[in-house]
């Protein structure tokens, strides 16, 4: 079977996850749905590149937010004791809107994925076919390029819907890029179960 590398938009699968569970986030194994999403499509998951960020911390943090990023350190310490995965993080940032409203960000972690999307030919010079989860079409030029000069192809893994005004719009644009588009599914999710003895979910 054909090997292939998985690039892992954490924010879009989580908000993702949100939605399939009715504003509650499923609990579900990133490596088994990382691994099924790839053999759907007739390949070998090889590796995973899983982007995230910390918790936002206060210069004087809270007590819930010093929960929240112990519970994010410990996540990500079982996370990445299968090798099978390399973890990038990015940070958050606090900023507000005009109505005062706080509003947190992720930062650097686009420019890490593509990073490493640019690199993919020099760390692994034998795939042809790479599977990207997310839905933002600031990965379009690299997803051209590596496409054009690297011959490696590019599946999306996304969801989108045809509701109006819905926060899973996609762009034709960004569909365009890739070589194809797949749907993934609240199955995928429930096929994926997480085993606590292995891993402690975050959410």
């Amino acid at each position: 079977m054909e090997e292939t590398i998985i690039f892992i938009d954490t924010g879009f699968l989580e908000k993702l996850s949100k939605y399939f569970g009715n504003g509650r986030y499923l609990k579900f194994d990133r490596i088994k749905l990382s691994k099924q999403l790839a053999k759907k499509q007739d390949l070998f998951c090889k590796h995973i590149f899983y982007y995230t960020a910390p918790p936002f911390q206060d210069n004087f943090p809270t007590e819930e937010q010093i929960k929240l990023k112990e519970g994010y350190d410990m996540f990500i310490k079982r996370l990445g004791m299968d090798q099978t995965i390399t973890i990038r993080e990015g940070r958050i940032q606090k900023t507000f809107n005009e109505k005062g409203k706080t509003i947190f960000k992720q930062k650097g972690v686009d420019t890490l994925m593509t990073i490493d999307l640019i690199r993919i030919k020099d760390n692994f010079p034998n795939i042809k076919k790479i599977l990207l989860i997310s839905s933002d079409t600031d990965f379009c030029p690299v997803i051209k390029d590596i496409q054009q000069k690297d011959r490696v192809e590019v599946i999306l893994c996304t969801y989108f819907d045809r509701k109006r005004k819905s926060e899973f719009s996609l762009s034709n644009h960004l569909i365009s890029c890739c070589s194809e588009c797949i749907k993934i599914t609240k199955e995928d999710f429930d096929n994926s179960p997480l085993i606590k003895s292995n891993q402690k979910e975050l959410k």
